[in-house]
């Protein structure tokens, strides 16, 4: 292999002669062998998007002479473009604040537009990775503002599986809606409800946390971009911020504004903890729903066997013919991460000191991680599961048929305590319900027929 030398304030490293990469880049891959996890695609789009926003904004102020700013620009859009993504070598456990995430951007952009203006990668002379790309920039202003722009980037394709999941659980009510069944609380016998009103209220609970991040995500339109190193905007133009945020829209196509105050904006990481709570929410109430398909769909002999979910794959390497809910045991999985990576963005964002949170890094990785996991599975989980659930209706009929609580239709007619009697009769004998009351002299048989009414029940009413 071939090496070029490059020089920093420490001192010299043999870096390989093709890497885009310069010396704080390599020092940070000797330093941080941590996981071999890599920063997101969204963290490194958002971060580039700012190196060529400032590289237009201060060539528009007459700062950066258009020799050097044309060449980042152009640099920057082939990253953009899918190019040299695998020059983005360093460790997501990293030095705090997220130094050698910028530095690695500013040197691989560097080292592109050397090359486009003819020059060798690492004549730094040509471009400088501090003094031209990273112009009227700091890692402490960087970074929050790339945190922000990802986030709302990978909330948009979030926001599209929600509608997904939304949608087919709305469908899937209304397939449903005919069929009763029997509830259940504690997960004992209760009243008798319609499977379709169970999935309909999926369907309703994904449309509210659809508006509940949607909502929490706008505090990520805040930008702190030229705030610089503390909040003070020192080395930067006095018109740099504005600037940066109309680029910055203009080039995402998201809509961003200034921060307030500069210094708030720098020193709390709130917009990313409000914005993965309200995800760390939306996968609570996930999980929960794949767990109760779960149990709906147990059996096929010896569960519930409400519904029949698809056969994606074999269950068993020994039981022949057995198939798992395998796809909603996956999405208790991701929730489960997305929910400790919640976690980690909390004790992240309360770990910060006067003007700077370092634990930037450790945050974008997990906010955007448990929003990249939970848009992929709750797309999947669409495809592969919900849009081919089934519903077992002779099973739903006999369970709301045969369930103790169906006494409480009764109480109006013959009060509670006589009916939690009837019901530990039953329980205890086996006799029918309708039996049991008519042997006591408590009500008709044609008195019951119009009170037993399965579907009746389902609705608001005392039934007579």
């Amino acid at each position: 292999m071939e090496y070029r030398t490059e020089k920093d304030s420490l001192g010299e490293k043999q870096i390989p002669a093709d890497a885009y990469y310069g010396i704080q880049t390599f020092r940070a891959t000797e330093n941080f062998p941590i996981s071999g996890i890599k920063p997101k695609k969204s963290y490194v789009d958002a971060t580039v998007h700012i190196k060529k926003a400032a590289a237009v904004v201060n060539s528009d102020l007459g700062l950066l002479e258009s020799a050097k700013a044309e060449p980042i620009i152009r640099a920057a859009d082939e990253i953009l473009g899918g190019k040299f993504r695998d020059s983005f070598v360093v460790d997501v456990y990293q030095a705090g604040a997220g130094t050698s995430h910028n530095m690695n951007t500013n040197e691989v952009i560097a080292n592109r537009a050397i090359e486009i203006l003819g020059g060798k990668r690492g004549d730094y002379k040509l471009v400088s990775p501090n003094d031209h790309v990273n112009m009227a920039q700091s890692t402490n202003d960087v970074c929050p503002t790339a945190i922000r722009i990802g986030a709302l980037m990978e909330v948009l394709k979030l926001d599209a599986t929600l509608g997904k999941l939304e949608t087919a659980f709305l469908r899937k009510g209304k397939e449903f809606d005919a069929i009763v069944k029997s509830g259940r609380t504690h997960l004992m016998d209760a009243v008798p409800v319609r499977l379709g009103q169970e999935f309909t209220a999926y369907g309703v609970n994904m449309r509210k946390h659809r508006a509940a991040i949607s909502r929490a995500a706008e505090s990520c339109r805040e930008l702190g971009i030229g705030g610089t190193a503390a909040g003070t905007g020192l080395n930067a133009h006095p018109d740099f911020r504005k600037r940066m945020v109309d680029q910055l829209k203009k080039q995402t196509g998201i809509d961003l504004h200034m921060a307030d105050d500069y210094f708030e904006a720098m020193q709390s990481l709130r917009p990313m903890v409000d914005l993965s709570g309200a995800v760390r929410n939306f996968a609570q109430d996930l999980s929960r729903i794949a767990n109760d398909i779960r149990l709906m769909g147990s059996g096929p002999k010896t569960g519930l066997s409400e519904i029949n979910l698809p056969a994606v794959q074999p269950g068993s390497s020994i039981m022949p013919g057995k198939v798992n809910p395998s796809m909603a045991e996956m999405v208790n999985m991701v929730c489960f991460q997305a929910i400790g990576c919640d976690t980690t963005v909390l004790l992240s964002a309360q770990a910060g000191q006067l003007e700077l949170n370092v634990m930037m890094p450790v945050v974008a990785f997990n906010l955007l991680h448990e929003i990249e996991i939970l848009t992929t599975a709750g797309d999947v989980f669409v495809r592969f599961c919900v849009d081919g659930l089934t519903a077992n209706a002779e099973r739903c009929q006999a369970y709301a048929e045969g369930s103790v609580s169906v006494v409480t239709v009764l109480n109006p007619h013959i009060g509670y305590l006589k009916g939690a009697e009837i019901a530990k009769e039953y329980v205890a004998s086996g006799t029918p319900l309708r039996q049991i009351v008519i042997d006591k002299g408590l009500l008709t048989a044609e008195e019951l027929q119009k009170i037993f009414d399965l579907k009746g029940m389902t609705e608001p009413g005392i039934h007579k």
